[in-house]
């Protein structure tokens, strides 16, 4: 006789399993989003840009407070006033469509008002980083699935393997609709004039 406590206990954990790398998917996909430009400047939308800084290519966060005094600025002021033209290459080279204005103790970054036509470009970009997390999280479905049933060579019963995919399945669900729910939101934001 097969102890049921412990089988429950292997399924509960794929199942704990899957559920932490759902949600490590969709904190992904939050901040994958951030990089894309609504009509709001946010210090996020420089996550990704790294600058030479004694050379070493350093993420701006960690060499220059930013600041976002107006609704449409970003304001950079560098810990290392050396930096300064270090930070402004590096901004020129990134894909953010903005010319730094340095007026040699900080940079300013305006965002020019968008058309109509770039943010829908930018909806798009949008609902193509939504439609992979919903992929990476079905991939983490089938993933979790085909643990759980590996379980059954083992003795666990077809009903406790059964309960466990149903278990994956409502957290998937669940995750897909945190990852349109939060989408949603860019939207609204990127399209608000």
């Amino acid at each position: 006789m097969s102890d049921t406590t412990s089988d429950r206990e292997k399924i509960q954990s794929e199942i704990q399993a899957g559920k932490g790398r759902m949600e490590k998917s969709v904190e992904s996909f939050q901040k994958n989003i951030l990089q894309i430009r609504s009509s709001r400047a946010s210090a996020s939308m420089l996550d990704q840009i790294r600058a030479e800084y004694y050379g070493t290519m350093t993420p701006l966060s960690q060499i220059a407070s930013i600041t976002t005094p107006e609704p449409r600025m970003l304001l950079l002021t560098p810990y290392d006033a050396n930096s300064l033209k270090d930070i402004e290459k590096a901004l020129i080279k990134s894909d953010l469509g903005m010319n730094p204005q340095n007026d040699g103790n900080l940079i300013r970054l305006v965002l020019p008002e968008l058309s109509m036509e770039r943010r829908q470009e930018l909806v798009k970009q949008l609902k193509l980083r939504l439609e992979d997390a919903r992929v990476s999280l079905r991939n983490i479905r089938r993933d979790a699935n085909e643990e759980i049933k590996k379980l059954k060579s083992s003795g666990i019963s077809e009903d406790e393997i059964k309960t466990g995919q149903t278990e994956i399945q409502k957290a998937t669900d669940l995750q897909i609709q945190k990852c349109e729910k939060i989408a949603s939101e860019k939207e609204k934001s990127i399209l608000t004039i």
